[in-house]
């Protein structure tokens, strides 16, 4: 495996201005967006029993993953190609003695399998090409000890990182997944009795209004919602074949399917985590964008997007973005300006940044344009909105039709 990894091969000149107007980290984006992270971390409580499968005999387990994947532009073929420059991935287990010690003579044969090729570093680094693994097992994990977590009786810890050449994070970019851990599970919150509506005329009492959008704009355009990045990483298994179900944690080393991939197909695996960039780095902003861009011109909408997406698609279309998805627990700010009479909530689950929330407590009416429902596989079930209640209101629709059929009653041109 060698790097840079081509992602896109020859690049269009217009695809070029896309990488340098909004990837490139000279575009002077709120965050850095040639860099893809996620974070998981799943741990076995009575609250979450369904899915982790807690029981008063089986609890403490522990699964921690952490990506960051580096992207640019390779100008030293005759025609740019996006890159992968640089790669990071970490996943860390907590779990009964035996499965750690199962799941090392595992990860031995997958090297073997992988040809990998150990660097004499104390027998705890393996190299193929210009990446490097790492696995180290911890009687008691430091970061626990950091945090004054106790470690079940019986249960040890073993941590595998799979990394690029030279590739280093800062002290506080390794403890980040732990800083996410420590905050505890997210608490849900309570729905109640929204009103429903079949468009959204009743915002035309109250413009200008504010958009915060999640993934129902990007799925429109052709990108993978963010749940596919789940299968990715491996982090949930469905529980049997009923949608409604939901999906169960992986929680048991010997089920570790992402590091036995990245170890013996990597470049197979390697491929398939930068899928979502390549998908959303080649999609085209929508109807939707453009007649919320429209909106904006016209004055009915203000302030920035409130944007949980990274594919960068609200800017591509002209619109200003606040970016809310952050892992360090921190509340984003997100700037509602003086004339705003509305917030409209295009596509997004549960209120995570808390910008709804901070919506009400400025008096402003929240409206939804959600579908409340996701098609996997052929399947469709329901997905309601998580914190809608009373004085709200739900537009079940897809984003498209619906502002364009708002941009219509406002009678601008979309």
């Amino acid at each position: 495996m060698f790097l840079p990894y081509s992602v896109l091969d020859s690049l269009t000149p217009a695809q070029v201005r896309v990488w340098e107007d909004h990837f490139s980290p000279e575009t002077g984006a709120q965050r850095r967006p040639a860099i893809e992270e996620g974070i998981w971390r799943r741990t076995q409580d009575p609250d979450n029993a369904e899915q982790s499968g807690w029981t008063e005999d089986s609890s403490g387990r522990r699964r921690v993953v952490h990506y960051r994947l580096h992207y640019g532009l390779d100008r030293t073929q005759p025609v740019e190609r996006l890159v992968l420059e640089e790669l990071y991935l970490y996943v860390s287990w907590l779990a009964p003695a035996g499965e750690i010690a199962g799941h090392r003579r595992d990860l031995e044969t997958w090297l073997t399998d992988g040809r990998w090729k150990p660097t004499g570093d104390e027998d705890t680094t393996w190299r193929r090409g210009d990446l490097y693994a790492t696995i180290v097992e911890h009687p008691v994990h430091p970061q626990d000890e950091r945090a004054g977590r106790d470690t079940p009786e019986g249960f040890t810890s073993v941590d595998v990182t799979i990394r690029s050449e030279d590739y280093t994070l800062t002290r506080a970019a390794r403890n980040l997944p732990w800083d996410v851990l420590a905050g505890g599970m997210r608490v849900k919150e309570q729905r109640g009795n929204p009103a429903y509506a079949d468009d959204l005329s009743g915002l035309l009492n109250h413009l200008p209004f504010v958009v915060e959008a999640g993934c129902g704009t990007s799925i429109e355009a052709g990108v993978p919602p963010l749940h596919w990045l789940h299968e990715v990483y491996r982090v949930t298994a469905r529980a049997g074949n009923d949608l409604s179900q939901g999906y169960a944690f992986t929680l048991a080393p010997a089920s570790d399917i992402l590091v036995r991939e990245v170890l013996t197909e990597t470049e197979r695996k390697v491929d398939d985590m930068v899928s979502m960039f390549r998908t959303l780095f080649v999609a085209e902003p929508t109807a939707a964008h453009r007649v919320l861009k429209a909106l904006r011109d016209a004055g009915h909408m203000t302030g920035p997007v409130a944007s949980h997406n990274f594919d960068r698609l609200f800017a591509r279309a002209g619109l200003e973005e606040a970016f809310m998805r952050r892992y360090d627990q921190r509340i984003p700010h997100m700037p509602f300006p003086d004339d705003a009479k509305a917030l409209l909530v295009i596509g997004l689950h549960a209120d995570r940044r808390e910008v709804q929330a901070r919506a009400r407590a400025l008096g402003l009416p929240v409206f939804y344009l959600d579908t409340e429902g996701v098609t996997e596989n052929g399947a469709y079930r329901p997905y309601l909105i998580e914190g809608a209640r009373e004085g709200d209101t739900v537009v079940r629709s897809a984003a498209t039709p619906a502002l364009l059929h708002l941009a219509q009653l406002l009678g601008v041109n979309a």
